[in-house]
């Protein structure tokens, strides 16, 4: 049985993450012979370099830990994983788990209720130029609309429009909260989203981000238990995998041998 390393790749926001606390539930549950979590700040392969030479497995498995790709998850993380001396798959992010549909269910229920009356708005980071955070949110914000008792769920975002600073003048029901669609807090989550909201004018109930919940650690384990499938049947190259063949250091960029 190869010895399989799963790595679980995030930013550091120098705030108290779970990624930690999904690593230890993985580890118990088997998923991967190791479960490493690695934090970068911003140049993932220069930061990261020593860790991901030090890795000794027969296979890796790295999971972005965000809801959606972004610039440094389709660039420089495949590119850091070239350090790697091991056959290595690169995952999906698990944003598009419709695990996280529940989770995201559950923070809403959590403050407002699952009601006619009550409206939801989905906060997501966006992109002025990438379409991953609006196809995600909208994946989620729509099953809500089909499977909970919501009366009105809205997506809004903090780079492009719906924007967050206008979402509270489209919800129209009695009671409201933004769940925020973010895996760990992150000064976007924690300062700029509550004061585009005005949460101090209140009739806007605010949410923790899906932190630690248990139903992205499902996702985790599933994306994960996804890929080992995909690379046992040897299956066509995914997104995924043709990132990390294609995104390579380049002499030019400093970072080439």
């Amino acid at each position: 049985m190869p010895h399989d390393t799963l790595l679980l790749i995030g930013r550091d926001t120098s705030r108290a993450t779970p990624y930690e606390t999904h690593a230890r539930r993985l580890r118990e549950r088997g998923v991967a012979t190791d479960v490493t979590v690695l934090t970068y700040d911003h140049e993932p392969r220069r930061e990261l370099r020593d860790e991901l030479v030090a890795i000794d497995a027969d296979r890796v498995f790295a999971l972005p830990m965000t809801v959606a790709h972004d610039h440094a998850t389709v660039t420089d993380v495949p590119a850091a994983l070239d350090e790697v001396d091991a056959e290595t798959h690169y995952c999906e992010p698990v944003g598009r788990s419709p695990l996280l549909t529940e989770a995201l269910r559950d923070r809403a229920a959590a403050a407002v209720p699952e009601a006619a009356d009550s409206s939801v708005a989905l906060v997501a980071f966006g992109s002025s130029g990438k379409p991953y955070q609006r196809q995600v949110t909208e994946y989620h914000a729509e099953r809500l609309r089909e499977r909970s008792a919501f009366g009105e769920v809205e997506p809004c975002y903090l780079l492009q429009n719906p924007a967050v600073e206008c979402v509270r003048y489209n919800l129209t029901h009695d009671h409201a909260v933004a769940v925020p669609l973010f895996l760990a807090p992150t000064d976007a989550t924690e300062t700029q989203i509550p004061d585009k909201l005005d949460l101090d004018r209140g009739g806007l109930s605010y949410t923790d981000t899906l932190d630690d919940h248990p139903l992205v650690t499902e996702a985790v384990a599933t994306a994960v238990e996804t890929a080992r499938t995909m690379a046992d049947a040897r299956t066509p190259q995914t997104f995924e995998a043709t990132l990390a063949a294609t995104n390579r250091p380049m002499a030019t960029d400093g970072e080439g041998d």
